[in-house]
């Protein structure tokens, strides 16, 4: 349930046609969201087949159309490509004249704040970053899921209150994020997120070579409780041989590694300096069982640099 109530009628945009540039797994999710809010997707654009089908399900009866003829439908304008690709997007849009005077253009890109649309609010557009901290799947379930879904958002002093109406009536919460802050927050979102799924996926091969039969039942309490310790706790909740500074523990951890998944070494080392640094300086890491422990991990890296087993 929403933290935020919706904008009072006289705070709330005016229903809205909407168009999509980029019919990836993010936009026709939002403008969906968008349409049971009362607004009417109008138009959207997609190049592969699968963005194609994925229009298809979550806007049907919207036609598909080239990017140009989108912006020349819709009041609003979701830009939903990927961040390398969203520069060059919004100057070849305002180079061509496709953008209009008093135009809503909202990204979904978590890098960049509204000066990425210069070109376009040189054209008269209205700039907004509409970044959903959400992992997409492109099926129907990611309009549900946008049910209490933060955005990061940065926008023009005099397009806040549009902004927040707009994030809220899609289901999510707000979160103001200043312009030059942007970077550092999508690369917190990336830690948090992208290798989360990079480390579990880890896990669960290890768990199957050593003859686990069920790693996702295994690891589903464990992780949830991890989490949901984390999030309440922060540094407190680190518990594990890093933590305790069972050097011999992980010593013997980074020579099965090297065994069976010499893959995994360097993230492994990288993770449990991290988590080293991060107990000691909590106190949950005791300095003398700290320097042992930080001492096994200088040696099987220095061991690893040097052309050592599994280099």
């Amino acid at each position: 349930m929403n933290a935020h109530p919706l904008p009072e009628p006289r705070d709330r945009p005016a229903r809205l046609t909407v168009g999509v540039v980029g019919a990836g797994h993010v936009g026709p999710a939002l403008a969906a969201s968008l349409r049971l809010a009362g607004h009417r997707p109008v138009a959207a654009s997609g190049v592969s087949d699968a963005s194609v089908s994925r229009a298809a399900a979550l806007l049907p009866e919207v036609p598909i159309v080239p990017p140009a003829e989108v912006l020349a439908r819709a009041d609003l304008v979701l830009l939903t490509v990927p961040d390398d690709a969203l520069p060059e997007l919004v100057a070849g849009l305002a180079e061509t004249g496709a953008v209009r005077p008093g135009q809503l253009l909202a990204h979904t890109s978590g890098r960049y704040g509204t000066g990425v649309l210069e070109p376009a609010l040189r054209a008269g557009a209205l700039p907004l970053a509409l970044h959903p901290v959400m992992t997409f799947t492109g099926t129907p379930v990611d309009v549900q899921r946008l049910a209490g879904c933060s955005f990061g958002v940065t926008a023009p002093e005099e397009l806040r209150l549009a902004a927040e109406a707009l994030v809220i009536e899609m289901g999510g919460e707000p979160e103001w994020v200043a312009e030059e802050s942007r970077p550092l927050y999508h690369a917190a979102l990336a830690i948090g997120a992208n290798h989360l799924v990079t480390l579990v996926a880890q896990a669960m091969e290890l768990l199957r070579a050593s003859g686990v039969e069920a790693p996702d039942r295994m690891l589903g309490p464990l992780l949830g409780a991890a989490l949901d310790n984390s999030l309440r706790s922060g540094d407190a909740a680190l518990t594990g041989p890093v933590a305790r500074g069972d050097a011999g523990t992980v010593a013997v951890h980074v020579q099965e590694l090297r065994r069976h998944a010499p893959q995994t070494v360097a993230g492994y080392l990288a993770m449990a300096r991290a988590t080293a640094d991060r107990a000691l300086a909590h106190g949950t890491l005791k300095p003398e069982l700290a320097e042992n422990l930080l001492g096994v991990l200088s040696d099987v890296s220095d061991a690893r640099g040097r052309g050592g087993a599994g280099s």
